[in-house]
C-alpha cells in the first residue's frame, strides 16, 4: 500500500501544481492515473504472490474507488461548484487509493477547501459576494420563477482545489503511513 500512497502524493502533487500555475490540471496525469492503477494493483497484487482471484479483486476494487470517489464531486460539478479537473483528480485519486482511502482523501481535500477558501476569498475581497451566490444557488431550486435569481458565471468565484486536494491526499498518506508493514524480505 505503500507504492499507493507514495503515487497519490504525486500524482496530486503535480495536479497542485500545475492548476496553482495555470488553472488547469492535465488530463494527461488524471486519464493516465485513472487508466493504469486498476493494472498496477492487479500486478503487484500479482508480484505479491496473490491469487489471480485476489489480483482481479484489488484490479476491480480500483475501479470501484474511481466509481464511488467520482459521484459526489460529479454532482458539483453539474451545478458549476468544482471544475472539471478536480472531479478528474478526485477520481484518479480513488482509483489509485481504492474506496476507502480514496474516500478518505476525498473528505480531507474538500475539508481543506472549506478551510483555505474562506480566507483567499477575503483576501481578494470576493467572500460576501461569494457568499451571497451561494444562498441563491442553494435557494433558487426552492423559489417561485419570479423569486428566482440567476447567477451568471461573470459573478461566480473560482477557487483552485488542487492545492487543498493535496492537503487532502497528504494527510491520508501520513494517517496511514504508520498501518504499513514494512517488509524488506521477499
Amino acid at each position: 500500500m505503500m507504492l499507493f500512497l507514495v503515487a497519490a502524493v504525486i500524482i496530486a502533487a503535480v495536479a497542485a501544481w500545475t492548476d496553482w500555475r495555470t488553472g488547469n490540471i492535465p488530463n494527461s496525469l488524471t486519464f493516465g492515473s485513472m487508466a493504469a492503477a486498476p493494472f498496477v494493483h492487479v500486478f503487484v497484487a500479482l508480484a505479491q504472490h496473490s491469487s489471480k482471484t485476489e489480483a482481479i479483486v484489488a484490479g476491480s476494487y480500483s475501479v470501484l474507488g474511481a466509481l464511488l470517489c467520482g459521484i459526489l464531486p460529479a454532482l458539483f460539478y453539474r451545478i458549476n461548484a468544482i471544475g472539471g479537473g478536480d472531479v478528474k483528480l478526485f477520481v484518479a485519486l480513488g482509483a489509485v487509493l481504492r474506496p476507502t482511502l480514496g474516500g478518505e482523501a476525498e473528505l480531507w481535500g474538500f475539508m481543506a477547501t472549506g478551510l483555505i477558501a474562506p480566507f483567499l476569498l477575503a483576501y481578494h475581497g470576493k467572500l460576501f459576494k461569494t457568499v451571497t451566490n451561494a444562498v441563491f444557488i442553494a435557494v433558487n431550486p426552492f423559489l417561485s420563477k419570479e423569486r428566482r435569481r440567476e447567477v451568471s458565471p461573470q459573478e461566480m468565484s473560482w477557487f483552485r482545489m488542487g492545492p487543498a486536494i493535496l492537503l487532502g491526499a497528504i494527510y491520508v498518506a501520513f494517517e496511514h503511513w504508520r498501518d504499513v508493514p514494512v517488509s524488506w524480505a521477499p
